[in-house]
């Protein structure tokens, strides 16, 4: 049953980052673009959950996944604080 809702959590994410860069190229808002790139980075950590759960269950990828979620977060917090004048 958790392979159904990884999946899905990654679908998700990327189906949001995919808004949310559409909605940048038509209002050309920085935060727009800021969350994209978050949700993307979010999708990748997903894909990394994927891939640390189902596929490779001996390796342990919670590092790699715990610097990709830190990253994408860290884009998303640069975002908001950063502000064109």
């Amino acid at each position: 049953m958790a392979v159904p809702i990884y999946f899905l959590c990654m679908l998700t994410s990327g189906l949001c980052s995919y808004l949310l860069f559409s909605a940048y190229r038509k209002n050309h808002v920085a935060l727009l673009m800021w969350s994209a790139w978050c949700f993307a980075g979010l999708t990748f950590t997903n894909f990394l959950v994927i891939l640390d759960r189902v596929f490779f269950p001996d390796v342990d990828l919670l590092g790699l996944r715990l610097a990709s979620q830190l990253i994408a977060l860290s884009l998303l917090l640069f975002g908001l604080l950063w502000r064109e004048n």
